[in-house]
């Protein structure tokens, strides 16, 4: 059979449950900014948006920030907006500048960290959503997309990663040790 002539199931009709999400992370007040790791994200598509797709999360990084060495079972996508930040993908170290755009296969050990001494603004796109559940559970909500999280002293961040390793595993989340 050729393949013009190849049958292709029909695109699904429109689902009108479904509609469309506008998010303005800088002035709508409905747009949940979680600070977790000294770093903000911003809710601004969610898993409800999208039937379970996917979701994005803006995301605001001081210098020093970033999360720690980490691997999930879904797949993860960087879109840098502002500044240039340090990805380590499978303990190889790359700088990401404004512009460019990095994907972490599902299930490959990364971090990425802000060496400069800027903020840096970023977009991820985590497939499929659930990762905003995760974030919302061990972080705490912040005024506004750029507000830091409270300090958190030597006890208090002992408490959020037994909590953080906890849920982790039910966000199909594996922790890592640093290198």
């Amino acid at each position: 059979m050729s393949e013009s002539t190849t049958q292709h199931p029909p695109v699904p009709p429109d689902d009108l449950k479904r509609a469309l999400t506008i998010a303005r992370p800088d002035s709508d007040q409905t747009v949940p900014h979680i600070g977790l790791v000294g770093d903000t994200y911003t809710i601004t598509v969610s898993g409800e948006d999208t039937a379970g797709r996917f979701c994005v999360i803006d995301m605001h990084i001081p210098p020093g920030g970033g999360p720690a060495p980490h691997r999930h079972d879904f797949e993860e996508t960087f879109i840098l907006l502002d500044g240039e930040m340090e990805a380590t993908f499978r303990g190889k170290k790359s700088l990401v500048r404004a512009g460019d755009t990095i994907n972490i296969p599902a299930n490959a050990p990364h971090q990425f960290h802000n060496s400069s001494s800027k903020p840096v603004r970023l977009l991820c796109i985590c497939s499929p959503s659930g990762q905003e559940h995760f974030f919302k559970e061990v972080g705490v909500p912040v005024a506004t997309r750029t507000t830091a999280p409270p300090k958190l002293d030597k006890e208090q961040q002992q408490r959020f990663m037994e909590k953080a390793k906890a849920l982790a595993p039910k966000y199909r989340t594996e922790l890592l040790k640093e290198a």
